[in-house]
């Protein structure tokens, strides 16, 4: 290649130029064909020959001509590059209006369906408050004798009654935090007394279900900062869920212990069916079972971990689970022991 072929020129900024000279009259076809054919025999030679090149070597054409064809090539290059840059940003700005406008909608929808769910759930606690309070009376016999097996059978609604204000008290906890409402009381609280409740109230689920449940405790424990009445939520939830996953014979253990002279460490472990390790971050999808199956075995809505995330995650703090398939579960989380006045 000679020294003059290493230099750029600005036909190599456009194509096909000798159909563009054609076109517009500067050469004709054969004398187009003329160039390509010495072109090729320079090439052939070893010498690397451009189009115009080989045009002014003929003489076919003049160095005025040649840089005149190109000038008017790259103009109506950049006229084209310019005409679909605007092309493209009038798509981009369609698709951005549509894209907000789709999710004006989602937001919408959301907020509609948490507002659905809320005041269905409320509407569904007002009656619920009468079937509970007068299946108590019957079962007292408050209002006259019953047989043992009417007393069973009353039992019985009872405990579906309760099962029944739970998933109305989760969906309503869900709608509140979807709709961004979900506020903290922060206050100093005393982490012993309030686990001893926690497995105090789950206390006859587990032994209707045969499994034993106890919270181990550090001597000594400082108060913690925290919304007393969110974090005995989440204990619940939490034990209720390794009761509901944990067979026959099997154990829930609620621990409370000193993690830093700054941190308390609560939590839960079971000795239930456990959690595949793919599975682990599904747990916290709304509305997810484990168990997909038709039966529905272990039952529930599937909202119960989501919010307690969200609840230990507004609190500054975070879950950490750890699971064994087959052998159980620990789900646990720090909470900060509280400023000493």
């Amino acid at each position: 290649m000679t020294k003059q072929n290493l230099n750029l020129t600005p036909e190599m900024l456009v194509p096909r130029l000798g159909e563009h000279l054609v076109n517009n009259g500067h050469i004709s076809e054969e004398d187009l064909k003329k160039a390509l054919s010495y072109q090729q025999e320079q090439t052939a030679k070893g010498e690397s020959l451009l189009l115009g090149e080989a045009l002014l070597e003929l003489k076919i054409t003049t160095r005025e001509m040649l840089d005149q064809a190109v000038t008017e090539q790259i103009i109506q290059l950049r006229n084209a590059l310019q005409a679909t840059n605007r092309n493209l940003e009038q798509r981009v700005q369609e698709r951005t209006a549509e894209l907000q406008r789709a999710l004006q909608r989602l937001s919408e929808l959301s907020e509609l369906k948490a507002n659905f769910i809320s005041n269905v759930s409320h509407e569904l606690r007002t009656p619920l408050t009468h079937i509970k309070g007068y299946i108590e009376l019957l079962v007292s016999e408050s209002l006259g004798a019953i047989t043992p097996e009417q007393k069973h059978a009353l039992q019985v609604s009872q405990n579906s009654s309760a099962q029944l204000e739970k998933l109305i008290e989760d969906l309503i906890m869900a709608s509140v935090s979807s709709q961004g409402e979900l506020t903290l009381k922060q206050e100093a609280l005393d982490v012993r007394r309030i686990a001893n409740l926690a497995v105090s109230s789950m206390t006859k689920k587990a032994e209707d279900r045969e499994v034993s449940i106890h919270a181990v405790l550090d001597k000594g424990l400082p108060l913690v900062q925290a919304d007393s009445q969110k974090i005995i939520w989440v204990l619940g939830q939490l034990l209720d869920n390794g009761i509901k996953f944990t067979p026959m014979g099997g154990r829930v253990v609620l621990r409370a212990e000193h993690e830093s002279d700054k941190l308390i460490s609560i939590s839960v472990t079971d000795t239930g069916i456990g959690i595949p390790n793919e599975k682990i971050k599904d747990i916290f999808q709304p509305f997810h079972q484990l168990d997909g199956a038709s039966t529905r075995q272990y039952g529930g809505t599937g909202l119960g971990l989501l919010l307690v995330r969200q609840i230990i995650e507004a609190h500054g703090s975070m879950l950490d689970v750890k699971s064994t398939e087959g052998r159980g579960t620990t789900i646990k989380f720090p909470l900060l022991v509280a400023n000493k006045k």
